[in-house]
């Protein structure tokens, strides 16, 4: 395995993570040290990097690959002889902008995810990606098996919006000595989201720029955690025989190839409005309907029906 650059974290509010917060997200709390990821080299030996390359003890980055030969280093690299084809990115908290910290948090390597690099074909069926990131509730007991440090949810919120998520900015103490203020940020990720280039793709708040902007411009509030009318109608109207139909229709003409998972959702969305839309409008009585966001559940509901394609 080589060096891979961790991804880049999107605002919340921008088109790159547009409808994340739709479905459900994993808050966690940001904090303000150094990025660095750990994998095994192909001669098997402990590998280290930066944000931007690999290190090494005559280039080391703050003293990182230096603390790995220390005891946890050990602990890291039993964990990765287990688990060969992970790579562990985290936060090597050393001083930086934020000084808050509790004195015992300092100079640990802290794992806020884990990943595995795709083959080339996923990478030509997907998108550019070179890795794809496991869910936490995957990764939390192989961390914890071997004792290690990682940064846990502080809420998990379904369906939520920017005020929820304020709430919880406001409200982060993670690692932050007691009556020192909140943490430097939230990330927000919804293990099931794709942007609109099909990137797994997280958002971040940041509490610097919190302060500085109204909430308004960061896009209108609406009820938290709150069931969605566009959520309900894809889960009644999107069936297995309507999916079933469109896709047998389309293999019909010219057969199913993995380009035609496009056509097939866009397909069954354009169905459920041109042949259900009178009949889910009885059903909720004249509901307000957004139809970007119904697109987006009904293009899920397709992928939970559909999960061999996906």
């Amino acid at each position: 395995m080589n060096f891979r650059k961790y991804q880049h974290l999107e605002r919340f509010g921008t088109s790159e993570v547009q409808n994340i917060e739709l479905g459900t997200v994993y808050v966690f709390p940001k904090i303000d040290g150094t990025n660095a990821s750990v994998w095994l080299g192909e001669d098997g030996r402990l590998c280290a990097g930066s944000r931007t390359r690999e290190l090494s003890l005559a280039a080391d980055n703050a003293g990182f690959l230096a603390g790995l030969q220390t005891g946890y280093g050990q602990q890291v690299y039993q964990y990765l002889q287990e688990n060969p084809t992970h790579r562990l990115f985290g936060e090597w908290l050393v001083p930086h902008s934020l000084k808050t910290y509790r004195a015992d948090a300092w100079r640990r390597f802290y794992v806020f995810d884990v990943a595995v690099d795709k083959s080339p074909e996923e990478i030509a069926h997907e998108s550019d990606d070179k890795v794809k990131y496991l869910p936490y509730d995957t990764y939390k007991p192989l961390l914890e098996a071997h004792g290690l440090d990682y940064i846990n949810p502080i809420k998990i919120i379904k369906n939520g919006d920017y005020d929820s998520f304020i709430h919880e900015l406001q409200a982060n103490c993670f690692l932050i000595e007691d009556g020192k203020g909140c943490g430097e940020g939230l990330v927000l990720k919804n293990y099931a989201f794709r942007n609109r280039f099909g990137r797994q793709t997280w958002a971040k708040i940041v509490t610097s720029e919190f302060k500085e902007k109204h909430a308004k411009e960061m896009g209108a509030p609406v009820h938290a955690e709150r069931k969605l009318i566009e959520e309900a109608i894809a889960t009644e109207f999107v069936t297995q025989a309507l999916v079933d139909k469109v896709y047998s229709k389309i293999d019909l003409d010219g057969g199913f190839t993995s380009r035609k998972i496009p056509q097939l959702l866009h397909t069954v969305f354009y169905d459920v409005v041109r042949e259900d839309c009178w009949n889910f409008i009885k059903a909720h009585k004249n509901p307000t309907i957004n139809f970007g966001t119904l697109q987006h559940f009904v293009f899920g509901r397709v992928k939970a029906l559909k999960p061999e394609l996906f």
